[in-house]
Order: structure tokens, then C-alpha cells, then sequence
């Protein structure tokens, strides 16, 4: 705290000896970078703080805020009946069990796949992660289309295949390559001889790999998860080309719902996923920040009782 208090105290007392055209163009750097930081910030959050506002106003003109009102919020609650839901409330049922599932399978499977790439010789992985960077990379509009092209192939053999299944399957495709590119790295910060040496302690090759490598790569896993999730819950284009059978998720039912009347409780749905995700962000941003506290106390506790 010293150090850091003498330090601040040194660049006031450097500041001030600087003539006084550099003070000016010290200045207006400091300036214009914190109101670039505000600019970009105020123009990445602002449609997230229009729809916040749009949520709790009594109107349905965006353009007319009247009064506040979580009206909105109560009829999302009606909306979501388990047993009667409305419209909305059936495409955000089928939007969240589409995402979980193809998170869940896509995760899993994501890496699998990342630790078989990373087991295979240098020329090999490098073509396996040149195949997988191309789902990533290609049009959204190509993919779905694709998708689609393929899916009908499969309608002589199951022809009421569009709709759950379709759907679930592209969002399992184009979440599989965010899992097995969040996974990679981690495996590559990994010590070679670890899980030979779980082997060599009398660990089986599958008990190895769950009670070694998995843990040592959980945060690649966890962050290739949240990407999956994310990807799944927010897709559009590839949804529209390859669902069907009127099984829409909430960002096709708001393009069917374009130049009709779209009911402002969406705004409120929009909110209350956003809030979860800043919330969620926090918790984990606290817990990492606890651990790391935790870890540094007992590396300290260690070289002490050491000495």
C-alpha cells in the first residue's frame, strides 16, 4: 500500500515539473480516451438499457414512455404456465430446452473431441483444428442452408424429421467447434507426463482421465459451455432454414411477429435473461476472486511453515 501511494505521489510530482504543452496534450489524451471508453460502452449497453426501460413502461409505444408498470413482467409469468402457456411463453420453453440439451451434448462431446485432436501427431491435429475453425467461420446463412439441404435428404426415411430434432442437432453442430476451441488451449497447458503418472499410480485409462485431465481442464470446458449456451439460446438464421413443424424459438416467433402486434412482455423476457447473465457473471467473477485469495494464503502459509 506504501509502495503504491508513493508511486501515485512520484507521477503527480512528475506531471507538474512537465512543461506546459505537454501537460495540455497529457490532458486531452486522458480526456479523449475515457470519453472514447464511455462511447463505446454507452453504444455496446444501449440497446440492452432501451429494452430495460421499454420493459417497465405501461405503454406498448416504444416511442410514449406513460408510466412504470411490471405488468409486463406478470404477463411473462402467465405466458410461462407449465400447463396453459401462451405463444411467447411455448417459444421461450422451446428455446431454453433446446439450448440446455444441445449445451449439454455439445460440451460433452466437444471434449472428447478436444482431447482426441490433442492426442494425435503435430500434422494431424493441425489439419483436425483447420476442420473444425471452418464451421466457426462460415456464413451463418450457408451453414443453415446446408443443414437444411441435408435434413431433407433424411425426410424419405423420417418424414416428420423438421422441428425438435433438426433443430437440436444444427444447434449441436454449430456449437460443438466454440467447445472443442475452448478446450484446446487448456489441454496444451497440461503437463505430458500427467496422465501417465496417474497410470503408473494404478489409475485405469477412462479413471485417469475423469479424476486428472477433466479437472485440469474444467475452466476450458466451463468456458466452451457458456459459449455453447450462448450460441444456442441467441441463434436465428440457422433456427429459421432448419426447423419446422411450428417449432419456433423466440427469435424466430419475434421475426414472425414483425409488422403485427408483438407483445411487449418479450421486453421483460429480454431483461430478466440479461440481469441473469450480468448476475451470473458477478457470482463467478466474486468466487474466482475468493479462490485466488484462497490459493495465495495457503501458497504463503506454505513457504512460511517451510522456512
Amino acid at each position: 500500500m506504501i509502495k503504491k501511494s508513493t508511486g501515485f505521489l512520484r507521477k503527480i510530482t512528475l506531471f507538474f515539473r512537465k512543461p506546459l504543452p505537454k501537460k495540455i496534450v497529457h490532458i486531452a489524451t486522458l480526456v479523449l480516451k475515457y470519453l472514447f471508453f464511455v462511447f463505446v460502452i454507452f453504444i455496446l449497453y444501449l440497446p440492452i438499457i432501451i429494452i430495460a426501460i421499454q420493459s417497465v413502461n405501461q405503454s406498448e409505444n416504444m416511442y410514449d414512455f406513460t408510466n412504470f408498470s411490471l405488468k409486463w413482467y406478470v404477463e411473462l409469468m402467465d405466458e410461462l404456465s407449465l400447463f396453459d402457456p401462451g405463444i411467447l411463453g411455448a417459444a421461450i420453453q422451446r428455446t431454453l430446452l433446446v439450448a440446455f440439451i444441445s449445451t449439454a451434448i455439445s460440451t460433452v462431446l466437444g471434449t472428447i473431441f478436444a482431447i482426441g485432436i490433442h492426442s494425435l501427431a503435430k500434422k494431424a491435429k493441425q489439419r483436425m483444428v483447420f476442420l473444425n475453425q471452418v464451421p466457426i467461420l462460415n456464413a451463418d446463412i450457408v451453414t443453415g442452408i446446408s443443414l437444411m439441404l441435408i435434413f431433407r435428404l433424411f425426410m424419405m426415411i423420417f418424414p416428420s424429421i423438421f422441428g425438435f430434432p433438426t433443430l437440436l442437432l444444427a444447434h449441436i453442430f454449430f456449437s460443438l467447434p466454440y467447445v472443442v476451441l475452448s478446450v484446446l488451449p487448456k489441454l496444451s497447458e497440461l503437463d505430458e507426463n500427467l496422465y501417465d503418472a496417474a497410470l503408473d499410480l494404478g489409475c485405469k485409462p477412462f479413471s485417469g482421465m475423469v479424476k486428472v485431465i477433466i479437472p485440469a481442464i474444467s475452466s476450458g470446458i466451463f468456458t466452451g459451455m457458456l459459449i455453447a449456451f450462448t450460441m444456442s439460446i441467441d441463434d436465428f438464421v440457422i433456427s429459421y432454414f432448419t426447423t419446422g413443424n411450428g417449432f419456433d424459438n423466440v427469435s424466430i416467433w419475434v421475426y414472425a411477429s414483425i409488422g403485427r402486434r408483438m407483445t411487449p412482455a418479450v421486453y421483460a423476457y429480454n431483461t430478466l435473461l440479461s440481469m441473469t447473465v450480468v448476475v451470473g457473471l458477478i457470482v463467478i467473477y466474486i468466487f474466482s476472486v475468493i479462490k485466488k485469495k484462497r490459493n495465495t494464503n495457503l501458497k504463503n502459509r506454505t513457504i512460511k511453515g517451510a522456512v
